[in-house]
């Protein structure tokens, strides 16, 4: 192996690389067009093919109107061709959409929406129900139970004993034998 590798200079500068890639977009652009002007011109053929210019000034009233009967039936025909296709069209984008939701389901990914925080009020929720037409203002406050504070300090059980005491009480070989003969049980 090689103990001195040199980094390898670009063969080109850089003045003549822009000049290719824009050359290279240039020659792209112009057999876009070219693309264009080709399908264009397939598409008037395949017209012209498919539906040739109609030559109404010989003919008499009956054999015009046969001719539109028959065109008639030719648009039904087109029509319901291009309804099967688009219930087809949709059946499958449905399943595709289906598959997808599996794959994410077994991937375990799932893709979150973007939410917004919304700010309403209860009386703009309420005309949103009730339509513009109610004026409804409703005090959701007033509807809560009220608790007065004396009650709740009542139930508190008053034990406010020095935690000092307990911890001296507990320290020391005295403590350990206390928890000790605790845990075995009442003595004899």
């Amino acid at each position: 192996m090689p103990e001195h590798v040199q980094e390898r200079k670009p063969k080109i500068s850089a003045s003549r690389k822009l000049m290719l890639k824009s050359l290279m977009v240039a020659r792209a652009k112009e057999e876009l067009e070219q693309e264009v002007v080709v399908k264009e011109e397939e598409k008037q053929n395949y017209l012209l093919e498919r539906a040739p210019p109609l030559n109404t000034s010989s003919l008499s009233l009956a054999q015009l109107q046969d001719l539109c009967n028959e065109l008639h039936s030719k648009i039904d025909v087109v029509d319901e061709e291009r309804y099967d296709i688009e219930a087809k069209v949709t059946l499958n984008t449905r399943e595709i959409k289906d598959l997808n939701i599996k794959v994410l389901d077994l991937r375990g990914k799932f893709k979150r929406p973007s939410l917004r925080r919304v700010r309403v009020s209860a009386d703009a929720i309420l005309r949103s129900l009730l339509g513009s037409k109610h004026k409804v203002s409703m005090d959701l406050r007033a509807n809560l139970k009220s608790v007065k504070k004396e009650d709740t300090e009542k139930k508190r059980p008053v034990e406010d004993s020095d935690w000092r005491k307990n911890v001296e009480a507990m320290s020391g070989m005295e403590g350990r034998k206390k928890m000790f003969d605790a845990a075995k049980g009442p003595a004899p």
